[in-house]
């Protein structure tokens, strides 16, 4: 069951290596960067990803089997919750997207209430502080709080 498994995740993973180079190779931007521009650090991690699943594909495991059901649901929903973060993201912002996801995943592994919005917002809160002090990010305040302002 285990060679399956790899095998199978590893042509999933290739084909998504794929998807990922084709859009970092279609990627235009309107001015240039120096020395690489933004194309170089998703096509350098889809030949990473071809690379590893290839091998994946080419040298399975030898034992092991697929997650339990709870966990592969646990799996599935943690999923979700990225997709639901990275289509909410510019639509609500960066700190309140960023504490709901944060605070969910919390949730989703066991921690209480209080503990996962502290969590949430800690993690909002300092990762906006290290994206726009420490690097000069512009993170999106979110449609709702533009129209407000």
């Amino acid at each position: 069951m285990k060679l399956a498994a790899d095998r199978l995740l590893g042509i999933v993973l290739i084909g998504l290596a794929a998807f990922v180079a084709v859009q970092a190779i279609n990627l235009e931007v309107p001015f240039s960067y120096e020395p690489v521009g933004p194309r170089a650090f998703p096509l350098g991690l889809s030949i990473l990803l071809a690379a590893l699943s290839l091998v994946l594909v080419l040298k399975p495991g030898t034992d092991g089997h697929w997650p339990h059901q709870a966990l592969a649901l646990r799996l599935l929903l943690v999923l979700g919750l990225l997709l639901a973060y990275a289509m909410l993201f510019t639509r609500l912002g960066f700190m309140p997207t960023s504490l709901l996801v944060v605070a969910a995943l919390a949730r989703l592994f066991g921690a209480s209430w209080g503990k996962a919005l502290i969590t949430g917002a800690l993690m909002a809160v300092g990762s906006d502080f290290l994206f726009t002090a420490g690097l000069g990010i512009a993170l999106p305040t979110g449609y709702w709080l533009a129209a407000i302002l």
